[in-house]
C-alpha cells in the first residue's frame, strides 16, 4: 500500500527551502543567478529555479531587468518597511543620503540585536558607487566594524572575540576602522550613534576598496560621519518624544 506524503510536512519543507533561497541575500548580495542560488543553498538547480519563480509570483523576489539574475522584490521590502519606520530609519535616511553624497561612498546604518550586527539601511551616493560599499545584512557583532563601534561604548557587554584593547582604542578615537572580516581588500569605518543619554543604539558605517579609503580619506570623512551621527541622534530623539 502506497502512503501519500504528509501535506503538512511537504508544506513545511517548501517553506524551509524558500527561506533558504531568501537567506542567500542576507550578506548584501544585490543580484543572484539561479546557479548561484543553487550553489548557496545546496539545492538542485531545477529546485532553486522553481522556488525562485514562486517567490517572484509572490513578490518576494523579482527578475533583474534584461538579465538572468534575481533580486529582492517589492513584497519583501514592503514587509520590512513598517518595523524600520518604527525604528526611526525614515527620519535617518536624509542624513545618510546627505553623507553619502558628500563623501561619494555609500553610508549605512547598523544596529546590534543579540549577538549580531544588522545593517538596516544603506544610502548610495549619486556617483562612484560599487558593490563593495554595501555591508552584509547580518554579521557576528565582533566581526562587524559597526558592531564594534557600538560595543566600545557599552563596556559591560563584550563578545569574547573582541579584545578590550581594541574597544579602548575605538573609544579614544571615537570611531572604528578595520579591514572587512571576509574581504581584506575592503576597509570599513564606523562611528556610534547615541541616544540622549549617551547610550549607543546604532552606528553609521562606510566601506570601500582599501586603495580608495586611504588614511587621509578616513581622516577627512570621519568628521562628516560623526556630524551625520549627531544629526541622526537629534532626529531619533524627536521620534521618541512624539
Amino acid at each position: 500500500m502506497t502512503t501519500s506524503p504528509d501535506p503538512a510536512r511537504t508544506g513545511s519543507r517548501a517553506i524551509e527551502r524558500a527561506a533558504l533561497v531568501l537567506a542567500c541575500f542576507d550578506d548584501g548580495a544585490l543580484e543572484l543567478t539561479v546557479s548561484s542560488l543553487a550553489a548557496r543553498t545546496g539545492l538542485p538547480v531545477s529546485s532553486a529555479h522553481r522556488i525562485a519563480q514562486a517567490l517572484v509570483r509572490g513578490g518576494l523576489l523579482e527578475r533583474a531587468s534584461g538579465r538572468d539574475g534575481y533580486r529582492i522584490g517589492p513584497g519583501l521590502i514592503a514587509l520590512a518597511v513598517p518595523p524600520l519606520v518604527r525604528m526611526g530609519v525614515d527620519a535617518c535616511a536624509p542624513q545618510l543620503y546627505a553623507l553619502a553624497a558628500g563623501i561619494s561612498i555609500t553610508a549605512s546604518l547598523g544596529v546590534v540585536r543579540g549577538d549580531e550586527a544588522l545593517t538596516v539601511f544603506s544610502a548610495r551616493p549619486p556617483e562612484s558607487f560599487c558593490d563593495a560599499q554595501i555591508p552584509r545584512a547580518r554579521q557576528p557583532v565582533g566581526s562587524s566594524v559597526m558592531g564594534r563601534a557600538m560595543l566600545a561604548f557599552e563596556p559591560h557587554r563584550r563578545p569574547g572575540s573582541v579584545s578590550g584593547a581594541d574597544l579602548d582604542r575605538i573609544r579614544r578615537r571615537g570611531f572604528a576602522v578595520d579591514v572587512d572580516a571576509d574581504d581584506p581588500t575592503v576597509l570599513a569605518v564606523a562611528v556610534p550613534v547615541f541616544d540622549d543619554a549617551r547610550r549607543p543604539w546604532g552606528a553609521v558605517g562606510v566601506q570601500a576598496q582599501r586603495h580608495r579609503l586611504t588614511d587621509p580619506v578616513v581622516r577627512r570623512i570621519v568628521p562628516a560621519m560623526q556630524h551625520a551621527a549627531s544629526r541622526i541622534t537629534a532626529a531619533h530623539g524627536e521620534i521618541d518624544s512624539r
